[in-house]
């Protein structure tokens, strides 16, 4: 079966006083999330799995449309921040943070209030319960940058959980064999965004 992992497309800054930030798409987030609606035919996924955040919800809004694909909520493809009560797209927390991304680079997840080994091993089990049900199909998930990075990690074998950036609405692919090896197929395809300016 052939696994298609994509981002989420922007979101809007978001701090909140109380409860957790779940941002919408910012107004190129939807773009880019109709740009990749775009290029799929209406057969191309057996199946569609998103995370629980809006944004992700947002970016399966026109895949949906588009496939006719009810999108199934799978709780194990939320992002780590989940519960955080600000959300900042990394191009910001980049400028006004860099100690943050520091402290990601170097894996001090612990600085950050992040149980690594947890967050890893909730991805890659739900990943593989969702292949696990599908075989010899095709299923995409929108989810985000650390779920992709944490279960590629995993398929290439890196001792890293985090090694590279993937962009919004990227595509992901990885074949999955009855028997359960993993192949990575391609990362981070952008290509349906050339003809937007984005971030």
């Amino acid at each position: 079966m052939e696994l298609i992992l994509i981002r989420h497309a922007l979101p809007l800054r978001l701090e909140v006083t109380d409860g957790p930030a779940d941002p919408p798409l910012a107004p190129v987030g939807i773009s880019q999330a109709e740009a990749l609606a775009g290029i799929i035919t209406p057969d191309e996924y057996d199946a569609l799995y998103v995370s629980p955040l809006l944004r992700a919800r947002q970016t399966a809004d026109p895949l949906t449309a588009r496939t006719g694909l009810e999108a199934t909520v799978a709780d194990g493809l939320a992002e780590w921040d989940r519960h955080s009560r600000s959300y900042v797209p990394l191009e910001e927390l980049r400028r006004e943070s860099p100690e943050v991304i520091e402290a990601m680079a170097r894996g001090r997840w612990s600085d950050l209030g992040i149980d690594m080994d947890a967050f890893v091993s909730r991805v890659n089990d739900t990943v593989d319960a969702i292949s696990g049900s599908h075989p010899g199909q095709r299923v995409a998930m929108v989810c985000h940058g650390g779920v992709i990075n944490a279960y590629l990690s995993r398929v290439l074998d890196l001792a890293t959980p985090l090694f590279f950036e993937p962009g919004y609405t990227s595509v992901s692919r990885v074949r999955v064999s009855r028997t359960g090896s993993r192949g990575i197929l391609s990362i981070n395809e952008t290509g349906h965004l050339r003809s937007l300016r984005t971030v």
